[in-house]
């Protein structure tokens, strides 16, 4: 048996669910101390398309992705990071790959892979202007146009920053593998969903548009599929 296309696009359509439907409760510099520990493979509950922000820079915190605070300032040992938290976990405080262990070990992941758990880190919700470099398109969020419906319509409902500062694409999947690397408009006077040049989630596979892991204590760079 192999997996079409079609089938594909089905699932990736539970990308977004219910539960990711954003609830504005992290007040803007909320600060604490976590056990942090690593995340290899990337994705997000709301729609953030991979290959247009640094993966390498991403927050998997547990509760809501809420439409304005994406961005987190994370430190450990005299070390900081800006990292944008686009993706929920269950209870776990995890980080991309490479931040974990440049923030642990000082160190890309890359170049000095590092194994472990857990290490304490503070850290502070601060402005997404702050993590305006990790993101293509001038500092805007990129997500799918087709599965990123009920995070836009909740952050344009709010007047929030996200509602304020996306971009949609005709892009399926976080790992950005199905679609057209184009740019869909919306305009709710006229529909509830994005127009797309080629048609709103008409792409087939896409090619050209990678997103990288780091794998867990080789340092091996791979292809998300």
């Amino acid at each position: 048996m192999f997996t079409t296309v079609a089938t594909i696009l089905a699932a990736s359509a539970t990308v977004v669910s219910a539960a990711a439907v954003p609830i504005n409760n992290t007040p803007r510099g909320l600060s604490g101390s976590a056990s942090v520990t690593p995340h290899v493979q990337y994705s997000s509950s709301i729609g953030v398309l991979g290959c247009k922000i640094n993966t390498d820079r991403v927050a998997y915190w547990p509760g809501s992705v809420n439409c304005d605070d994406i961005c987190v300032k994370v430190s450990h040992g005299g070390r900081s990071l800006h990292l944008l938290r686009v993706d929920s976990s269950a209870g776990a405080y995890d980080i991309s790959y490479d931040a974990w262990n440049y923030l642990a070990h000082g160190t890309s992941a890359r170049d000095d892979p590092q194994m472990g758990g857990g290490v304490p880190m503070d850290y502070r919700y601060v402005d997404p202007s702050e993590c305006a470099d990790l993101l293509d398109e001038g500092g805007k969020l990129p997500l799918s146009a087709a599965n990123s419906m009920n995070y836009v319509a909740s952050c344009l409902d709010n007047g929030s920053w996200a509602g304020k500062n996306h971009v949609l694409y005709n892009i399926a999947n976080p790992t950005c593998t199905i679609g057209h690397n184009e740019k869909c408009s919306l305009d709710l006077a006229v529909s509830n969903q994005p127009d797309c040049p080629s048609g709103l989630g008409t792409g087939g596979v896409l090619k050209g548009n990678q997103v990288k892991n780091i794998e867990y204590g080789t340092g091996e760079v791979t292809v998300a599929l």
